[in-house]
This record gives structure tokens, sequence and C-alpha cells, in this order.
């Protein structure tokens, strides 16, 4: 039979390690989420001070009480922005970090700041705030963004370069139009970041565990004070949602998407091979054996973080998938994966934004390859149709036939002859070389949205007053 001793050695090694004391530990670890959630200080406490003063004015609890309780929390406010205050992982996380400081303070009237509300509607209120706050922050970021490729685009509105299709030139476009895509891009962005918070713009105090409550609360009251629109309609549904969660990590999975195809561009763009950016040495980096590399590391940083935050995303759709109504302890994993994603899209736009400033154009590396691949192509045959009557097919073979004569004699589509076009088709007259070079062509592009240099300007003017 063995001794007491080799049983308890064989039961610690059981539970491992790390967890000496057996699974009430294990239960702490997996409990805890004090390590994370305490960046929701500020949200807690500004959401319990709304509720005690509710409660005050209700009648609920003592004008006394309240006092005391917003002077405790105003106090434990300025302890944890100083560094002086003492997290506890036996107190689980934030909330109750904070109540047990409170109590310590000013004694039992601490008790009475939980009245009418639970732990589920004040972390699902916490939480909101947070990720409310956190899209108006990316609001501000994605505008920031927007104006410095707006102030690009009015510089280079008449840049010419190669547009591409399947990473090949296709036609010349002006290097302002491209940028201007971006702003696109971003813009519809920062919509949908604007749509989620009028979505989100609802507050869950009152909610209470998942039924409401029979205290006389006034939801309106906190709801207001907080900064929301109105409190949310159905208790149940306000515990277990986390919808806003979701659609913030969705806003920020496309707008990465964004930055990570900005990203590759830059990649590319700043290559020998292209050369048609530099990027300073604030946003590049070298090789430790290859003196003359320089790296574009800081895009390529944007380019991954954006699997991080699809990742982030993926997450949090898999915990919510199952889960019954109302609240469950699976969406305690909710957090971590948002604070991070608005922590790498947060750094990914300011990074962004400072290469898009800082970023040398090289215009002339632009203008050469805006010319290769006969890219001019379809102007040939657009001035088949416009001026010499052909039907696009029958001009789309003509162009075809231009094209392979220009490889064959190895020069571009302007520097071919008017025998030489004219061989192909006598319809053809010296005014084709109007249209044949690369400035002509951006310049006929005239359409709404189109990359003529006077149609970008007339989008930076529009964007300019809506930014």
């Amino acid at each position: 039979m063995a001794d007491g001793s080799s049983e308890t050695k064989s039961s610690n090694q059981m539970w491992g390690g790390r967890f000496a004391s057996g699974p009430d530990a294990i239960m702490e670890e997996i409990n805890a989420s004090i390590g994370f959630d305490k960046k929701l200080y500020a949200q807690d406490i500004r959401g319990s001070i709304a509720h005690a003063t509710m409660l005050a004015h209700q009648g609920i609890i003592s004008a006394d009480d309240k006092d005391k309780i917003v002077h405790g929390l105003d106090t434990i406010l300025s302890e944890i922005e100083s560094g002086a205050f003492e997290f506890s992982r036996r107190l689980e996380d934030i909330h109750m970090n904070i109540e047990a400081r409170l109590a310590t303070l000013i004694g039992p009237a601490a008790g009475r700041l939980h009245t009418a509300r639970s732990r589920n509607d004040q972390v699902a209120l916490d939480f909101r705030l947070w990720v409310k706050e956190e899209l108006q922050k990316t609001e501000k970021a994605l505008t920031a963004l927007i104006a410095a490729f707006l102030d690009r685009a009015e510089e280079h509105a008449d840049t010419v370069m190669p547009g591409f299709t399947h990473l090949q030139t296709a036609q010349p476009v002006t290097f302002g139009h491209h940028c201007m895509a971006y702003v696109e891009m971003f813009g519809r962005d920062r919509s949908r970041v604007r749509h989620a918070i009028e979505h989100m713009d609802e507050s869950p105090i009152g909610a209470a565990a998942l039924a409401g409550t029979g205290f006389p609360i006034d939801r309106h009251m906190t709801a207001k004070a907080l900064g929301f629109r109105e409190p949310t309609r159905n208790s149940i549904d306000t515990v277990s949602d986390r919808d806003f969660a979701l659609e913030f990590l969705s806003i920020a999975s496309i707008a990465a998407t964004h930055l990570s195809r900005l990203a590759e561009e830059i990649v590319i763009w700043s290559t020998p091979q292209f050369g048609f950016i530099r990027l300073s040495d604030a946003f590049s980096t070298g090789s430790s054996i290859m003196p003359q590399k320089k790296n574009p590391d800081a895009a390529e940083l944007v380019r991954a973080k954006t699997g991080r935050i699809n990742g982030s995303l993926v997450a949090l759709l898999t915990v919510m998938k199952g889960l019954p109504l109302a609240y469950s302890k699976d969406m305690q994993e909710d957090k971590e994966q948002v604070f991070d994603a608005a922590e790498s899209l947060e750094l990914a736009i300011a990074a962004m934004t400072g290469m898009v400033r800082d970023m040398t154009v090289r215009a002339d590396r632009m203008k050469a390859a805006a010319g290769s691949g006969y890219s001019t192509a379809t102007d040939l045959a657009d001035w088949l149709v416009r001026e010499a009557g052909l039907p696009f097919r029958d001009a789309h073979h003509v162009t075809g036939r231009a094209v392979a004569l220009a490889e064959q004699k190895g020069c571009d589509l302007a520097d071919l002859s008017l025998a030489d076009l004219q061989s192909i088709n006598l319809a053809i007259t010296e005014k084709v070389f109007d249209v044949l070079t690369v400035e002509a062509s951006v310049a006929s592009r005239t359409s709404f949205g189109g990359t003529a240099p006077a149609e970008v300007r007339k989008q930076i003017s529009w964007w300019r007053a809506r930014n």
C-alpha cells in the first residue's frame, strides 16, 4: 500500500506541475479574465456611476449612498490610472475587482451598487462602450488615411502609370486615379464603421441577468447618461448579444483586406523591377547580410496583420455559433479577440497613413511602364469604332493584328508607320496617332469615374467636401 506522500505526488503529477494545488488552481486559471478585461476599467466605472445615479434618482438607494459610491469609484479610477491599483486573479474579473476595492473604501454602501443589475448586463455594457469608442477611433483613423490619399491623388492627377488586370499591363491610368480607388475602399470601410455605431447605439444596463428587474429603474436615463440613443428592447437578447463585437471584427477584417492589398502593391512598386515608389528609412529596414537591400517591412507587416484580424473574426463566430439563449460563460472568450484585432487594425491604419505620405513617387518610371505591353491597344480599337465606323469586334480583330505587327517589328503601337497600319486596314488615317500616346489615352477617359485628370480632380473635390 502506497503512503500518503506518494499519493499526493501522484495526484499533483496528474494535474500538472503548473497547477500544484489541484483542480481549484485549474478552475481559477480557466475562469479568471482579469488579465485581459481590466482594459474595461474606465467603461466599468463609467457605467457604475450612471447606474448609481439612476438608482438614487429613482429612490432605490439614498443620495448619501450614491455620493459615497461615486466618490469611491472616482478614487478607484485615479488609482488604476496612476498604477497604484492592485488587480487580483482571485476576484476573477474587472467588475469584482472594482467592487471589492469599493467595499474597502466606503463600506456597506458599496453593496447597494449592484442593485437591479447583474454581471451579465454589466459586462455587456462595458464591452459595448469599449467597442463603440474603438469604432469612433477607427473612423478618425480612416478619415486621416483618406485625407492622405486625397493629397497624393491631387498631386498626381496627371501622373501616368500602367493600369493592371491579372497583374498584366492593361490600359494607361493616372496615379491619382489609382489613389482614388483606395479612397473609395476606405470610404466604404468608414461608412461601415458609422453604420455599426448606429446599430449598437443601445444601452444594455438594466437587463440584469436575463429577465430584467422588478426595481423601478429608468433605463432611458442611464442610456442618455452613457451616450446611447436608447436602451435595448429585449433583456434576453441584451445579455446574449455579441453582434456588435462580430460586426466590429467583420469591419476590421474587410478594412485589413484593403490595407493588405495596398501593402502588396507597395511591396511590388518598391522593387527594383518596378521602381514606381521609394519608401524612406522610416518605413524600411536593411538586410543583415546584403548591404544593397532596402526592405518594405512596414508594408509586409501590415499585410501580415490581416491574418490575425481575420483569425479573430473566425474565432468569435465559432464561439457564438452554438450558444443557447441567454448568457453562457463561453462569451468570456469574446474580448481578447476584439482587443487584439483593434490593436492590430489601429497600428496598420497608422502605418499605412504614414507610408502613403512618406512614399516618393517616381513619375518617370511610371510613365515608361505605362506604354509597355501595348497598353493603348484599346484606344486604337475605340478609334476604329468611333472614326472608321467598324463594329467593335472587327475593330478588336484589326487591333490584334496591329499588336502582332508591332511585336514582330519590336516597337510600340505609336511607333508603327501609317503605311504599316493601313496595310492592316485602309480606313486608318494619321489622326489615329492622336490616341496612341499614354497621355492621350488617359485624357480621353472622361466618363464619370474615369481616369482622365479632369475627372479625377472632380472626384477629389467631391471627397474633400465629405471627408
